[in-house]
C-alpha cells in the first residue's frame, strides 16, 4: 500500500489550486479501495467512501470529507492516461520481480462500453502486458483501435523492464521494429505469424509441410514435442515443431535476433468430430520445450486478465466514457486485480471482492498483498 501511494503521489494533478478541495492521492486511493470492494462506478465509489470513511482515514487524510461522485468523476476523467500508466508500471516494478525465462504476454482488449455516440468517440482499446509466472499485470497503453496496436506495443515495451524474459505477442505484433526493441531490451520473443506478413507466413508453412512429409526431422533441423490432453469426452493433441534452419525465409536478416521458426498443430477430437489447426511463429529461442511453454502461457493474458476484467469487473458493461475516465478506470481495475490476485487465500476473485466489501481486515490484507 505504501508503495502504491508513493508511486501515484508523483502523478500530476490536472486541477488549478483553488479547485483542489480534496487531495489527488486521496481520490485515487479511495477509488482503488472501492473498486477492490466491488464498486463499478463513480456513485458507488462515493457511497463506499461515506460508509468506510473512518477506516479510510487510517491511510488517507480526507481533510475535507469524502469527495462527491461528481468530483471523483471530474478528477479521474482528466488524468493523463500515459502518466497513469507510468505510475502503474513504477508501482509494479517496485513490488514484483521478474526472473530469467518468465513469460510476458502482450495483447489488446477493447472496452466495449466506453464508446460515446454523442461525441462520436469509439470504444477505447488498451494493450496490456501480463507476467504469467508472477500473475500480475505489468502495464498498459491506450490506443484508438485494434489496428493501432502496432504503434502501441513499442510504447508499452519502452515502459517495461523485461530483461531475461520471453515476450509473446499475437500476429499484430509481428513487426521488425517490435522484434528489434525486444532484443534491445535484452529479452527474447515468440511472435505469431499470419497473413499480415504473407511471404514470411507462406515460407514457414511450406518449410514444415515439406519437412513433415519427408519425415526427416534431423535433416530439417526440427525439434519435436507432443502433448496429449484428454477429459470429458474430448481429446486434444498438441504438436510443437521448431527448426533453426532459416535459409528459406525471405529476408530473415531483417528480424533482429531471429533464431528459429516454429509451428503448433492442434488436433481436437470432441464427440467423434476432429478438427486440425496450425499456428506459425518466429522466435529468438531455440528450444522446443521452452517454445511450447511460451505458447501455452500466452493464453494467460486472455484467461487471467481480459476474462477477469470482463466477467468479474464487468468492464464491457461500464458506461464510464467522459474524458479519460474509461482509461483511468481501466488502470484502477488492473491495480485492484493485481492486489486481489496476490492475496493468499484460496477464494475466487469474485468472492475476494465480496469479502473486501464486507470485512475491513480482509480489505487490508488485499491492500498489503503487494
Amino acid at each position: 500500500m505504501n508503495g502504491l501511494i508513493e508511486a501515484f503521489s508523483n502523478l500530476e494533478d490536472p486541477r488549478v489550486d483553488r479547485h483542489k478541495i480534496h487531495k489527488l492521492i486521496d481520490i485515487i486511493v479511495l477509488t482503488i479501495c472501492a473498486v477492490i470492494s466491488g464498486a463499478e462506478g463513480w456513485e458507488a465509489i462515493e457511497t463506499f467512501g461515506k460508509t468506510k470513511k473512518d477506516w479510510l482515514q487510517k491511510f488517507i487524510a480526507l481533510e475535507n470529507g469524502v469527495p462527491s461522485h461528481d468530483c471523483i468523476s471530474r478528477v479521474m476523467s482528466r488524468l493523463e492516461p500515459s502518466k497513469m500508466s507510468e505510475c502503474f508500471v513504477e508501482w509494479v516494478k517496485g513490488v514484483s520481480d521478474l526472473t530469467d525465462g518468465d513469460i510476458v504476454s502482450i495483447d489488446g482488449k477493447t472496452a466495449r462500453g466506453s464508446y460515446n455516440n454523442k461525441d462520436k468517440m469509439g470504444a477505447i482499446h488498451m494493450v496490456s502486458a501480463w507476467a504469467n509466472q508472477a500473475g500480475v499485470s505489468l502495464g498498459q497503453v491506450k490506443t484508438d483501435a485494434k489496428s493501432n496496436e502496432i504503434t502501441a506495443i513499442p510504447k508499452l515495451l519502452d515502459l517495461l523492464e523485461i530483461k531475461g524474459c520471453i515476450v509473446t505477442i499475437d500476429a499484430m505484433g509481428c513487426q521488425t521494429d517490435i522484434a528489434e526493441k525486444i532484443i534491445d531490451k535484452s529479452a527474447d520473443y515468440v511472435l505469431a505469424v499470419k497473413d499480415n506478413q504473407p511471404q514470411l507466413h507462406e515460407a514457414i508453412i511450406d518449410y514444415f509441410d515439406v519437412a513433415i512429409k519427408s519425415n526427416d526431422f534431423e535433416l530439417a533441423k526440427i525439434q519435436f514435442e507432443e502433448i496429449v490432453d484428454a477429459g470429458h469426452g474430448r481429446i486434444e493433441v498438441r504438436r510443437h515443431y521448431l527448426s533453426t534452419c532459416l535459409a528459406t525465409l525471405p529476408k530473415s536478416t531483417r528480424w533482429k535476433g531471429i533464431k528459429s521458426i516454429a509451428m503448433v498443430e492442434s488436433v481436437r477430437t470432441n464427440n467423434g468430430k476432429t478438427s486440425i489447426a496450425r499456428r506459425h511463429y518466429i522466435n529468438s529461442i531455440t528450444d522446443v520445450k521452452v517454445f511450447g511453454h511460451a505458447v501455452r502461457s500466452h493464453w494467460g493474458v486472455e484467461n487471467s486478465l481480459h476474462w477477469v476484467l470482463d466477467v468479474i469487473f464487468r468492464e464491457d458493461d461500464s458506461r464510464i466514457r467522459m474524458g479519460y475516465g474509461a482509461e483511468s478506470f481501466n488502470v484502477i481495475r488492473q491495480i485492484s486485480l493485481n492486489l486481489l490476485k496476490k492475496e493468499v487465500s484460496k477464494l475466487s476473485i469474485k468472492r475476494k471482492r465480496f469479502m473486501a466489501g464486507l470485512d475491513d481486515l480482509f480489505r487490508e490484507k488485499v491492500l498489503f498483498s503487494l
